[in-house]
């Protein structure tokens, strides 16, 4: 028996017996976390489509990749089923390393490809933002430990997440993701997400954290994406870069095992102009040199080549490395001390590197060992490499689990004019974006706000449609990253307000972003926030049958005016808010 099958062997001699016998080609293979897709039924794709090329089996068997990133939902069932099924590819290959599977966060309600997908079959939580509303790390960690549970069972073995940026410029598409707009309500709870993740120790039955998006993504400029060519500027007139890396401070502390630089391309700093996965200052100097992070680096998705995403092109996410080809911006990255480009498939162009002498091949060594590392580390090699459909289908959205994630959402509800709440009695309510369903357990629901004794109203933000605060966009895939104006434009405000005078109106705002709302805050007789609640939980706070807790992650401006004017590096900096950050009031 080789060392590397030997689990009471070290962890570094099984490493060293396994990596003596990886020619280059194979070494290659681990650099690449791609995308695979499944089948409904829990089968790999292994016929070519228009959207799915390559398959997983010419990907493991052909390529030689072994990190894969899931994209899409299932049941976990199926899921798990294609796991093993996967596995198995892998378990044929010449030296059977398997298969280490990750995904973006899955138990909230924001669904978009790029970054989240709606829980489906596991448990419902808020999202970050209504974690850091309630401010209590123990919540953090039950989730934490939840999500550990259900992604096990299911085969999932690295979280794409934490999102620990500071959400400091408003129009900021990805905000929903983050614990808001200051570094400390932000870093306190990594420790407690660390540790429901990864245990004391990184282990068999760990999920290894990546933290997302070093060293801060919440300063571009005016708040666009930087997975868009206009949205890669990040800026900071306010001279804020070191409250920027707090919390990445503190999730090193915590011992988060892998970390995400970010798209974004500094412009008018010292550093170079290019985007942090390409930017040896940053990857190498300030996350590995000075605070000693010797874990996985993995790029974000598609630094190095062009793609097709809902069937339109985009161009390589490689901000400042543009002109250059895929193989100078991989040995950029390389060079940078990256160990995997996350989303890319392309090892043939690594051997090349190596073969020309551009990169050499003791650079590529030393990811690869950490990368095998990181997979004896967590049983992949030994009892935790396959996942049970069975045991997945019992825990995946678990009764408990389910019940918890529902506390949560109703705790993290958040208070900024409370009126008359909580309501009394059974009046008549007349409910616009509820479900009239819901709604009718509370009272006697009227179709009409002339009939009704009061309204309940809910503008949600996330939703593509009227009472949106964001700017539609042509392109599908940047439609779901939703930027621009927070303002509620005419005529739609007017339509939101004309109900107000007209009926005691209880506002509830889904807040993915802040929202400009000074109108609807006068006028409304109550208003709530959440991020990432259903009807029931609204009504249950409306009703008084649930003790919100939350205070605002971040400060809701006054006008568009303002924020335009505020410094996007600088936490809460519009002037005259209508809310402070911080605020929420008790019931």
């Amino acid at each position: 028996m080789h060392p590397s099958q030997d689990a009471g062997c070290p962890v570094d001699g099984r490493v060293e017996d396994l990596f003596a016998r990886m020619p280059p080609e194979e070494k290659a293979g681990h650099l690449f976390p791609a995308i695979l897709t499944m089948n409904a039924d829990g089968t790999p794709v292994t016929e070519p489509g228009d959207t799915v090329r390559p398959t997983a089996p010419e990907l493991i068997a052909g390529r030689g990749l072994t990190p894969f990133d899931l994209l899409g939902g299932h049941d976990a069932r199926a899921t798990a089923r294609w796991h093993d099924a996967v596995q198995e590819i892998a378990a044929d290959t010449r030296l059977g390393i398997p298969v280490s599977l990750s995904t973006d966060p899955r138990h909230a309600f924001t669904d978009n490809i790029g970054a989240s997908f709606g829980a489906g079959p596991f448990s419902a939580w808020p999202e970050a933002l209504g974690l850091a509303a309630v401010r209590d790390p123990e919540l953090v960690f039950r989730f934490a430990d939840t999500v550990r549970r259900e992604y096990l069972s299911a085969g999932f073995r690295t979280a794409l997440h934490p999102q620990i940026d500071l959400a400091t410029e408003p129009r900021r598409s990805r905000r929903s993701g983050t614990f808001g707009s200051d570094a400390k309500p932000t870093g306190e709870p990594v420790e407690a997400y660390a540790r429901g993740l990864q245990g004391e120790r990184l282990g068999p039955d760990s999920v290894a954290a990546m933290v997302e998006h070093f060293p801060g993504g919440g300063p571009q400029e005016d708040g666009e994406d930087p997975h868009f060519p206009h949205g890669k500027e990040q800026v900071h007139p306010g001279g804020m870069r070191d409250h920027h890396l707090e919390p990445f401070r503190a999730a090193i502390a915590a011992g988060c095992s892998q970390m995400m630089p970010y798209y974004g391309q500094p412009v008018g700093t010292d550093r170079e102009e290019v985007g942090f996965g390409f930017d040896k200052g940053v990857v190498t100097g300030l996350l590995r040199e000075e605070p000693g992070f010797d874990g996985i680096v993995c790029t974000d998705r598609g630094l190095l080549t062009d793609s097709v995403i809902l069937g339109e092109p985009h161009e390589a996410r490689a901000w400042g490395v543009e002109h250059p080809g895929v193989a100078e911006r991989a040995a950029k990255a390389l060079d940078a001390g990256v160990d995997q480009s996350g989303g890319e498939q392309c090892p043939g162009v690594i051997v090349e590197l190596m073969a020309s002498g551009r990169v050499p091949e003791a650079r590529i060594d030393a990811s690869v060992r950490r990368l095998l590392r990181e997979k004896f580390l967590l049983g992949l090699f030994d009892e935790r490499r396959y996942a049970d459909p069975d045991e997945a289908a019992e825990t995946v959205g678990r009764a408990d689990f389910a019940a918890a994630g529902a506390a949560a959402r109703r705790r993290s509800l958040t208070i900024p004019t409370r009126g008359p709440l909580p309501l009394a009695g059974a009046p008549r309510p007349y409910a616009d974006g509820v479900d009239p369903a819901a709604a009718a357990a509370y009272g006697e629901a009227v179709a009409a706000p002339a009939g009704a004794d009061l309204a309940v109203l809910r503008l949600r933000t996330p939703h593509p449609a009227p009472r949106a605060p964001h700017e539609e966009r042509p392109n599908r895939f940047e439609s779901l990253f939703h930027s621009g104006s927070l303002a509620f434009a005419e005529p739609e405000l007017g339509r939101i307000l004309g109900p107000l005078a007209t009926v005691p109106t209880v506002v509830c705002v889904h807040l993915e972003r802040p929202a400009v709302l000074p109108e609807i805050a006068e006028h409304a007789a109550a208003l709530l926030a959440d991020y990432g609640a259903s009807d029931e939980a609204v009504l249950d706070v409306v009703f008084g049958r649930a003790r919100p807790q939350g205070r605002l992650p971040f400060e809701l401006p006054r006008s568009m005016e303002a924020v335009r004017a505020a410094r996007p590096d600088v936490p809460n900096d519009t002037a005259d808010p209508v809310f402070p950050h911080g605020h929420g009031l008790e019931l």
